[in-house]
Parts: structure tokens; sequence; C-alpha cells
């Protein structure tokens, strides 16, 4: 649970979540935001600009009898199968605004391993992370312009654009004009003339659906491919380049506007049978689309926009991603496959958009 108030931002972290015990197939991972009696928060009043579950290896600190300054301490992060450089999407799960209405299940008897004790080092422990954005719109000036991180809506400090670093590890440059750097925890999006209201505690809920690990399940790994990756090679090194989020420049105003495309093509260096896809983009999305390297289309996600009040149906929002459960067998990619992701938006000007396929491979068919 966290504390928010009228334009603020939450961006925080909790360690060491619950989470399944044992070796297990993760079958669903589902979150939304609800205040503190469990009742659901629409997106008007606090977007959920993303979550994320982490995997980390801790050290087993009861196991080495020693008392440390700082628990984590040595901790391994485990980040999916995608290839984004660093520590950009290395989430196993995790969506936005669009969660209430994008589906997460695995179909049987496909699961995602975890807890396999032949994975994690000695003197280690798995563990999990939430990782979250929660921007609290009420009262704000432009609550649009909010949920995109526009840097000129928020109070930023004087010296922001010299102390803060980018995707790439240097100064901010002042022509970023919006993204996760302008939504940091405690930032002030700009409130209405005499605006109050209280604080208010707020709580990603989340459920998960789980088996036991068996002979019976088949692994899937999971991937999330960036349509800002700008992979290139060094003799036979792939480097990957996510930027994570894009800007799409203003169109100007013009009614007929072609959509604002993103594209990347990315090798899937371990190929397999796509058991489950979908997406996670923001408002003004169009759709998402995986091509393989012969063009065939493997999956599109497109949106669900809410047209009414109630939380999971805001009007104007993307309230869902729809996903694609191919026939099982029917679409297999090729280990070193070159896959084309290609998201599109709506043209006109919108900061911190993002374009994240995510898909699920098996080795084998049941």
């Amino acid at each position: 649970m966290f504390e928010i108030g009228p334009g603020k931002v939450a961006a925080k972290t909790f360690f060491d979540v619950e989470f399944p015990k044992g070796h297990v197939g993760v079958k669903s991972f589902d979150a939304e935001l609800v205040d503190e009696e469990g009742n659901s928060v629409p997106l008007y009043e606090a977007y959920l600009h993303h979550w994320f579950a982490i995997k980390y290896h801790a050290k087993d600190w009861n196991m080495l009898k020693i008392i440390p300054k700082n628990p984590l301490e040595g901790a391994i992060y485990i980040r999916n199968e995608g290839k984004c450089n660093s520590y950009i999407l290395p989430a196993y799960w995790g969506l936005g605004g669009e969660s209430r209405g994008t589906k997460s299940n695995i179909p049987d008897p496909y699961a995602v391993e975890q807890g396999n004790p032949s994975y994690v080092p000695i003197g280690y422990e798995e563990k999990w992370l939430l990782n979250l954005m929660v921007i609290d719109t009420r009262g704000t000036k432009h609550r649009k312009h909010c949920t995109e991180c526009r840097c000129n809506r928020f109070n930023l400090p004087k010296n922001f654009y010299n102390v803060t670093l980018g995707i790439d590890g240097k100064p901010l440059s002042s022509n970023y004009k919006g993204g996760i750097f302008c939504c940091q925890d405690n930032l002030q999006c700009k409130l209405k003339k005499d605006f109050e209201a209280p604080t208010r505690k707020l709580a990603l809920r989340y459920k998960i659906t789980w088996v036991e690990w068996n002979q019976q399940q088949i692994p899937v790994r999971f991937y999330i491919l960036d349509s800002t990756d700008r992979v290139r090679t060094n003799g036979s090194q792939i480097i990957h380049d996510c930027q994570s989020e894009f800007t799409i420049p203003s169109n100007n105003g013009k009614k007929h506007s072609p959509p604002h495309i993103e594209k990347a093509n990315i090798p899937i260096e371990r190929g397999g049978y796509l058991i489950y896809g979908t997406s996670h983009m923001h408002t003004g999305v169009i759709n998402a689309t995986l091509y393989g390297q012969d063009g065939r289309t493997l999956y599109t996600s497109k949106p669900t926009y809410g047209d009414g009040k109630e939380p999971g149906n805001e009007k104007g929002y993307v309230v869902g991603m729809s996903g694609s459960y191919p026939k099982p067998g029917s679409i297999k990619i090729k280990d070193g496959e070159i896959v084309t992701v290609e998201t599109r938006y709506k043209s006109g000007f919108l900061t911190g958009a993002m374009g994240h396929m995510y898909i699920y491979l098996a080795d084998r068919l049941p």
C-alpha cells in the first residue's frame, strides 16, 4: 500500500512480495489498482501507468548466519528471455492501464515454470519484486498530458535536466518532452487553481493462479519485444538498443495524417511454438503486429477503448489489449528467425508512448 495526493506521482518498488512457494507452473498473473477498502479505482482518478513483476535471487542470510546492513546486497536480477539491453524491460509479467481487460492466462498444459531449485544458486533464495507507477490525476489542469508524463505539465526542479540521467545513462536532453523520467516518484503534475482533495492510500491487488509442477506441464519462455529496439551487429555479436518509450511528433493539426509507426527487426535466438501473445500500449494506439521473417502475420494485438465511467470501462482510455491463442502447432518461430515488431499509433503529439509485444514460446507440443 502507498499514499498519493492530487497530481502526485507514485513510482514505487516493493521487494519480497508474496508469490507461490515451491516448484510451480504459473498460469496467470493479473493486477489492478484498489483503494483501502478494496474498491477498484478508475483510471481517470489514478492512472496505472505500469506495473512489473521481476524475479531476483537474494542471498539467504539465515543460511549464511549474517545480519546484513543491506538485505539486497549481492542480489541477482533474473530477466525474461527478451534481449533488451541492461535493465530495460526485465519483467516476467506486467501491464498498465489496460490490465483489467487484458488476458494473461496460459492454456493447458502450458505454464511459466518458477521456483525450480536447480536454477537457484546455493546460498540464495528466489524472490519477487513489484515495480509500479501511478499518477493521481484528480484536479489536474491537463489530465491526459499528466498520464503521458509531459514534462511541461509537471513542477520540475530547476536543475532537473542537469541532474536527471536518461535511459542511456547520460544527462537528459532539454529536447526530452515527456516520458518516464518526468514521472519520478513524488513529482507533481500541475493542479487547477485552489483545487484541494485529501491524500489517499492505494494498493496494487494482484491474483496469481498456478499448479504444482509435474511432468504433464510444458514450460513456456516469456519474451518482451520492444518496437524501439535498434538492433545492430558487431561481427557475430548482436547488440540491442531498446529505448522503452518514444515521442510521436505533432501532425500540425492535419486531420488525415497517416499513423505513426515504430518498427524493429529482432532476431529470436531460440525459437519455438507460439502459445500466446499480447502487448502493452498506451492511449492513442491503433494496433501492434508481430511478423515472421517471411512476412507472415504471427498475431495482431488491438486495443479496447472505454466508453463509460466504471473501472475497466473508462471513457477515452485503453482498457484492454487483445491477445492471440493460435491453434497449437500452427505458428512456429524458427531458431534465429528475425521477427518484426510493428506498433501503430494515431498521429499527433504524444509523449511516453510504448510499444511492447509479449510472446510465450514452447519447445514442444503435447
